[in-house]
C-alpha cells in the first residue's frame, strides 16, 4: 500500500495547493503555474497508465515480423544448392565471414524489433520529464524576485526594482508554495521510473529530482532568512 506513489494523492495534493494559492494571492501567476502543474499531473496519469500497460497491438506487429523473417531465413537455407566436394581454405573463409555478417544483420533486426516497444515508452517518458525540468524552472523565475532583504530593510531601492508589496507573513507563504510545487514536481517525474524500468528514464528523474531539491534549497534559504528577521 505505501510501496507506490498514488497519482491521484499528488492531484489531489496539487489541487488543494491550487485552492491555497488561489485564496491568499488570487492574482498572482504562481497561481496559474500551479493549475499548470496539475494539468501535467493528470497527463501524467494517463501516460504513465499508457507506459504501464503492455501494447498487444505492437507485439503482436513485432512478432509477425520476427516471423516473417524466420521463414525468410528456413526457406533461403532450404534452397540453398551445395555442391558437396573439397573446399580450398579461401572458400571456407569466405563462406564462414558471409554467414557471420548475415546472423550479425539478423540478429541486429530482431534485437531493434523486440525492444521497439521499449524505446517507444522510453522516448514519451523522455518527452514528458523535459517538461517537468522546464515547469521547474517557470517556478523558480516566480520566487526570483521575492527577496527576504526588502522585508529585511537592507535593500537600496531603484527605479528598475521590483515592487515588493508583500509582508514577512505574506513572503514566507509564497516561497513555500514554491517549494511544494517544486517537491511535487519530482513526485511526478518519479512516476515514470515507478512504471518504466530503464536506465536512460531513471537518469532523466533523478535529474528533475536534483533540479527541484536545489531550486527548493534557495527557496529554504530565503525563508531561513525570515524566520531570523520574525524572531
Amino acid at each position: 500500500m505505501y510501496r507506490s506513489l498514488d497519482v491521484d494523492e499528488i492531484i489531489a495534493t496539487l489541487e488543494r495547493l491550487e485552492h491555497r494559492i488561489a485564496e491568499r494571492f488570487p492574482s498572482s501567476g504562481l497561481k496559474g503555474v500551479c493549475a499548470e502543474l496539475g494539468a501535467v499531473a493528470r497527463e501524467t496519469r494517463e501516460r504513465s497508465a499508457w507506459i504501464a500497460r503492455p501494447q498487444l497491438g505492437l507485439r503482436l506487429g513485432v512478432i509477425s515480423l520476427v516471423g516473417l523473417m524466420l521463414i525468410a531465413l528456413a526457406y533461403s537455407v532450404a534452397t540453398l544448392e551445395v555442391t558437396w566436394g573439397r573446399f580450398t581454405v579461401a572458400e571456407l573463409v569466405q563462406v564462414t565471414e558471409a554467414g557471420i555478417n548475415e546472423l550479425i544483420v539478423i540478429g541486429a533486426a530482431l534485437v531493434f524489433l523486440v525492444s521497439a516497444e521499449k524505446r517507444i515508452k522510453r522516448a514519451r517518458a523522455l518527452t514528458a520529464l523535459h517538461e517537468l525540468r522546464v515547469i521547474a524552472h517557470v517556478i523558480d523565475m516566480h520566487q526570483l524576485t521575492k527577496d527576504p532583504a526588502g522585508i529585511l530593510g537592507k535593500v537600496v531601492v531603484t527605479a528598475s526594482s521590483p515592487a515588493r508589496m508583500m509582508d514577512g507573513y505574506a513572503l514566507g507563504r509564497y516561497l513555500d508554495y514554491c517549494s511544494e510545487m517544486l517537491s511535487l514536481t519530482g513526485k511526478i517525474a518519479a512516476l515514470y521510473a515507478q512504471n518504466l524500468r530503464d536506465a536512460d528514464v531513471a537518469a532523466a528523474v533523478n535529474e528533475v529530482e536534483t533540479l527541484s531539491t536545489s531550486l527548493s534549497r534557495k527557496i529554504w534559504q530565503k525563508i531561513m532568512m525570515l524566520g531570523r528577521y520574525q524572531e
